[in-house]
């Protein structure tokens, strides 16, 4: 079931996937409407709906054109989602107006609201704020009912699950629900009733599954993000007021994006490709430069932005934006290169990506990401398929680079041997790092390392050639397949210290 889940949800992007998941919530809601169960009216919704995609995919397309960058047009239908679903729908020409000028703020800010290529702050967020002070309108956050809340639930579980910020949704909402727990029961409130308050009645679950967690505004690491969704909620469920400003949950976000800035990389980043090379009959590396040197840390990703364009045709289904794991080494200077799979049929990013020449530009978002080893001097096993080895290439150039005493076994799983990437590489890197031992899984030996024969990696085989398996921290990489039977094997095995990142498809 997992395996076709992820299956699934590789074919769309995450923008897109949060695009299908807001309008199946329209749809919804319109039917509720039909049963009575909303009291709206369909026309109103469908000329708020219209307004505010409308209004904010058009202020998009202008001020693309006026700062000459593309238009991201999942981007701004989001948005505009959104902020239809913050705002009561109405067909009063004043409160359309008001509709009106939030999704284009919101629009806008995306330009107007942004360091080097950086969101400061949520776009719906900012604008819900924004028009509440001019007095206009006031966000009411209107999904936030019992009737939305089954589907509200599934889409904020899918996107979650998509996304992997399942446990920043989950401390933001222990905490807000904590919080208002105690608030409540001050008060003599029943705790079925303070619960069905805090979990149903408030927004926090919309706000953590559609707000929250935006790419674009978060922290790069874990720790920086669930401290994030700590702040965010203690922000959401404590009442305050700062000057002409009132608690309110979008004001609330947009405080923590204002921390999420602080620490995080405040520049986006533009990258002069350089070339590429063929690392297997189905997979290549591409190359490029940055003006100054980058800092990441070995493991991290980084998204690009690059749509349909270099005799690449329109836009597919799967979106503009990509997230690859960084395959150069930290200490490389302003060089960074990424490696990924070739699939046919070839998606429209990838044809652009292809396309690229020498010299022409990139977008990128500033690098992110967990999938980092500990310190060097903690053992370590390293299970990659296929083009999961790219985030493990990194990791090893960086601890060859500090001449690590690093103690690391690789077990790599490839189809057949010319599948293998990196050879040369890993064979160099043998003797860079002396405590380097390579497995490898294909149909027949490739001659690197040590052949285990063909498939994924099993339990015996980890405990056979891995004997202090438990003592290690483990890492996986590759397909959804490949990470969920590397990951059974592990445990079946006795591990249960494991980290893994999924390669959903492109």
């Amino acid at each position: 079931m997992r395996k076709r889940l992820d299956g699934l949800l590789g074919r769309v992007t995450m923008y897109r996937l949060v695009l299908l998941v807001l309008a199946g919530l329209v749809l919804y809601s319109v039917v509720l409407d039909v049963l009575g169960w909303l009291d709206f009216g369909v026309p109103a919704m469908l000329a708020s709906l219209a307004v505010t995609t409308g209004v904010g995919w058009g202020v998009t397309v202008v001020l693309a054109r006026l700062f000459r960058t593309r238009a991201h047009t999942d981007s701004s239908l989001v948005t505009g989602l959104l902020i239809y679903f913050l705002f009561w729908p109405t067909l009063v020409p004043v409160e359309l107006a008001s509709l009106a000028l939030a999704a284009g703020l919101a629009a806008a800010s995306k330009f107007l609201l942004a360091v080097r290529g950086r969101h400061l702050f949520n776009p719906a967020a900012i604008a819900a704020v924004l028009v509440g002070l001019t007095g206009l309108n006031v966000a009411t956050w209107w999904p936030a009912t019992g009737p939305m809340f089954p589907a509200v639930l599934l889409g904020v579980l899918l996107v979650l699950y998509r996304t992997g910020k399942f446990r920043v949704a989950a401390v933001f909402l222990a905490v807000s629900t904590v919080i208002i727990l105690v608030q409540l029961g001050t008060f003599g409130t029943p705790a079925g009733t303070a619960l069905r308050e805090a979990l149903i009645s408030r927004p926090g679950l919309f706000l953590a599954g559609f707000m929250l967690t935006e790419p674009l505004t978060l922290p790069p690491r874990r720790w920086q993000q669930l401290g994030l969704a700590a702040v965010v909620a203690v922000l959401f469920a404590v009442p305050f007021s700062v000057g002409p400003l009132f608690s309110s949950p979008e004001l609330a976000l947009v405080l923590g994006n204002l921390v999420s800035f602080v620490c995080g990389q405040r520049r986006g980043l533009v990258l002069s490709f350089t070339g590429q090379r063929e690392l297997t009959p189905t997979s290549r590396e591409f190359h490029f430069s940055t003006a100054r040197p980058l800092r990441f840390r070995a493991g991290q990703y980084v998204e690009l932005s690059l749509p349909g364009g270099n005799g690449a045709g329109r836009v597919d289904a799967r979106g503009s934006r990509r997230i690859f794991s960084l395959t150069s080494d930290p200490h490389d200077g302003g060089h960074l290169s990424i490696g990924l799979r070739l699939a046919e049929p070839a998606s429209s990013f990838k044809r652009s990506l292809l396309q690229l020449q020498p010299g022409d530009t990139v977008r990128a978002t500033a690098v992110a990401g967990d999938f980092v080893l500990p310190d060097k001097e903690h053992p370590v096993l390293l299970l990659a398929g296929g083009v999961g080895i790219t985030p493990f290439i990194s990791q090893l150039r960086d601890l060859a680079a500090q001449r690590a005493a690093a103690d690391v076994v690789l077990i790599y799983a490839v189809s057949t041997p010319q599948e293998l990437g990196y050879r040369g590489e890993l064979q160099e890197l043998q003797t860079r790092i002396p405590e380097l031992r390579i497995l490898v899984l294909a149909s027949e030996d490739p001659g690197l390392g040590t052949y285990l024969g063909t498939g994924y990696p099993t339990a015996n085989q980890l405990r056979d050639r891995v004997p202090d398996l438990v003592a290690r921290t483990c890492y996986v990489s590759g397909s959804p397949a490949f990470v969920a039977d590397a990951k059974a094997a592990l445990r079946a095995a006795g591990q249960r210290r494991v980290r893994t990142d999924t390669f959903l498809g492109y």
